[in-house]
């Protein structure tokens, strides 16, 4: 991996990771157990950031190297 991905993937995993924070506090400012995210039907906001976060997820699992064996 070159040193512009690597640092693409430290990028995508900070905001991955603050992005976890806002949407388990906005998930239960609501009432809702973050663990309901894929069972029940969201509001627009945090519907937003699911599907904002579901998308850091893709292209970090895109970014980071496969290991075949």
């Amino acid at each position: 991996m070159d040193d512009k991905t690597k640092a693409r993937v430290l990028e995508l995993q900070a905001r991955l990771k603050s992005l976890n924070e806002n949407f388990d506090r906005e998930m239960r400012a609501r009432g809702f157990e973050p663990a309901q995210a894929e069972n029940v039907a969201l509001p627009a906001a945090l519907a937003r950031l699911y599907m904002e976060r579901q998308l850091l997820l893709e292209e970090l699992n895109n970014l980071e190297p496969k290991d075949i064996t």
